[in-house]
């Protein structure tokens, strides 16, 4: 039987295609919050509601996906906002078998991107018939004909059947709140949208009088209550205080529960219920072991549902206990039993993380979907006052029909067609395999395939060479060949012989870039600067100017300093060689060599040679 009174929807989409401020405004035209009310949860640098994570704001990404429920008339609506970012795709995946429709934005310039790709194969593999939304309809350089024209070649590329392939559409902006099904027809509000939830969404399947079956998609922790697990009803009712069978996803095997409290979505909170039907999306507290992907099931029929399939990490990474000289001084230097604790309890609700012992004791290999993802993780370690130690990122190869096989990504750089030949010529240094070019205006749209290994550090080298100005989006393709060694870095750097402060007098005749100014504090084998030249050198960048009573002319000069090149944790991850670390702590970010001392690093060279 279908359940009329539900429906189940993900917003699904490239990054900065417009996604959580259609939800934002969604929420407003809902009827259900007064503006005062939703005013107040407003913050981040685009000023949104769905963007609640401290990390969301400032980066101004979603990273988690989230729910809420509104009502449209009798219907209540489970919406479902979604990371549009390539390195969170699994929270992508699980969430999309929750829904039963999908609102699939594409923005009225760029047109399809590579997540775009991503996300609707998903949905197709998930059942789903999208409605596609083309966005920010307002925008001058609008193409609204031509985007229109991508998304049914990539609809039917993506194997979609004619029924799939007649896609509704729906024209809007979303910064405005205002849509329209019919470019003819002057947009007033996001009632079209709405419509289509009612008439496009089918309604959820369901039977009711079947023993229970409800599947974890997400977890959340509260202090209050410990673990909440959410996910989808997809058959029978699960009530409060009932007793219930969990099966494992990963071995099949079970155990039995009590559910503590019932909560469903109400706007933008949890409301506690006695019972929830099937067919709608709940939070079950009181179930501490179970975890993504398990079944929750009526106590005497235990059946599993199908497990939740998730892409592979594509990037690995070492996590290693902070040994730096400076440890202790900004925060709480992990120590291994609290770093493998820290990244098992991560690994509870980050479902495309993996993590493995390393070498020794005091280090973990953890691999996740890109540099971001593992990047959100360690400003998330930072943010709790840890202090941990990680290695350069690498990609993660395969043996596949006895041949070495490595992840290639399909990468999009919009860029202003007067730099275009540069951000050739950088990918295709990286041993890139060039697509195709659009001309847009004054921009140009390059397509490349390059293995994942070429983009670590290109971003930074990309806008560099386009003055700040390209836009770059990348989504794992397939794997491939792997392709000879990648060139390193171009330049040596300075590492620091003494621990001490930096001064000016010992610093202002050193070419190149500093990464450090007076009076930073430094230590011994820490990297304070690039050097012109390809090989790496050892400097006393803490040597104070010798007394003298002695004066001549021109010796008391004052020196001019220049300012410090700033890392970003990302740009540090990117900048690193093999036997270089990253230490990050609370209130810094260093680079420092894996072996501080010149004769260990020596001894090292020569026992590799």
């Amino acid at each position: 039987m279908k359940r009329n009174d539900i429906r189940n929807v993900a917003v699904i989409a490239h990054v900065d295609h417009g996604k959580t401020t259609l939800v934002d405004q969604m929420l407003r035209q809902s009827g259900l919050f007064r503006s005062e009310e939703l005013d107040k949860l407003v913050g981040g640098q685009h000023g949104l509601i769905m963007d609640s994570n401290d990390q969301e704001r400032e980066r101004g990404i979603t990273i988690l996906a989230k729910n809420c429920g509104i009502r449209i008339g009798d219907v209540k609506v489970n919406l479902i906002d979604t990371p549009g970012h390539a390195d969170f795709g699994g929270e992508v995946e699980r969430i999309l078998k929750m829904a039963d429709g999908a609102f699939v934005l594409v923005d009225s310039a760029e047109g399809p991107l590579p997540q775009t790709r991503f996300v609707l194969r998903k949905a197709f593999a998930a059942g789903l018939k999208p409605i596609v939304i083309i966005n920010k309809i307002d925008r001058p350089d609008a193409r609204i004909d031509d985007v229109h024209s991508f998304m049914f070649d990539l609809f039917i590329e993506l194997g979609a059947d004619d029924e799939t392939a007649n896609f509704p559409i729906i024209y809007a902006s979303g910064r405005n709140g205002i849509a329209t099904t019919d470019m003819k027809v002057e947009p007033k509000d996001l009632r079209p949208l709405f419509d289509a939830i009612l008439e496009k969404v089918p309604a959820p399947d369901v039977d009711e009088s079947a023993p229970l079956q409800m599947q974890v998609a997400a977890l959340q922790y509260s202090e209050f209550v410990g673990k909440i697990a959410i996910g989808k009803v997809y058959a029978g009712k699960i009530k409060k205080n009932q007793k219930v069978t969990v099966v494992r996803q990963t071995d099949g095997t079970t155990f039995p529960d009590v559910v503590v409290q019932l909560r469903e979505f109400d706007r933008l909170a949890q409301r506690e219920v006695d019972e929830i039907r099937a067919g709608d999306i709940c939070a079950v507290v009181g179930l501490d072991d179970a975890e993504i992907g398990d079944t929750i099931c009526d106590f005497d029929k235990p059946s599993a549902l199908p497990p939740l399939t998730i892409d592979e990490p594509t990037l690995d990474m070492v996590f290693k206990v902070n040994d730096s000289p400076f440890a202790g001084q900004d925060g709480k230097p992990m120590t291994s039993r609290e770093l493998r604790d820290r990244l098992n309890k991560e690994l509870h609700h980050n479902v495309a993380l993996r993590v493995r012992p390393g070498d020794r004791e005091s280090e973990f290999f953890v691999s996740g979907r890109g540099l971001l993802h593992l990047g959100v993780l360690l400003e998330t370690i930072r943010r709790e006052g840890g202090e941990i130690a990680v290695g350069k990122p690498k990609v993660i190869m395969k043996e596949i029909n006895g041949s070495k096989h490595e992840p290639f990504e399909h990468l999009v750089v919009e860029v202003p067609t007067e730099h275009h030949s540069s951000v050739i010529r950088l990918v295709l240094e990286r041993q890139g395999d060039f697509q195709k070019m659009e001309n847009h205006g004054t921009t140009t749209q390059l397509e490349f395939y390059i293995p994942a290994r070429g983009l670590i550090g290109l971003r930074t080298q990309v806008l560099t060479a386009t003055q700040g100005t390209a836009i770059m989006h990348h989504n794992f393709h397939e794997y491939r060949p792997a392709k000879a060694a990648m060139p390193g870095r171009a330049n040596g750097v300075y590492i620091s012989k003494e621990t001490g402060k930096v001064t000016a007098y010992a610093t202002e005749d050193l070419s190149g870039a500093l990464f450090v100014s007076p009076p930073d504090a430094v230590y011994e084998g820490q990297i304070v600067g690039e050097q012109p030249r390809d090989n790496d050198m050892v400097v006393n960048v803490t040597k104070m100017k010798p007394l003298t009573n002695m004066r001549a002319s021109g010796s008391d000069k004052a020196a001019v300093l220049k300012p410090p090149r700033q890392y970003s944790l990302e740009g540090a991850l990117e900048y690193i060689e093999d036997d270089e670390l990253v230490e990050i702590t609370p209130k810094s970010v260093r680079m420092r060599k894996m072996y501080l001392k010149e004769a260990e690093r020596k001894k090292m060279g020569r026992s590799k040679g």
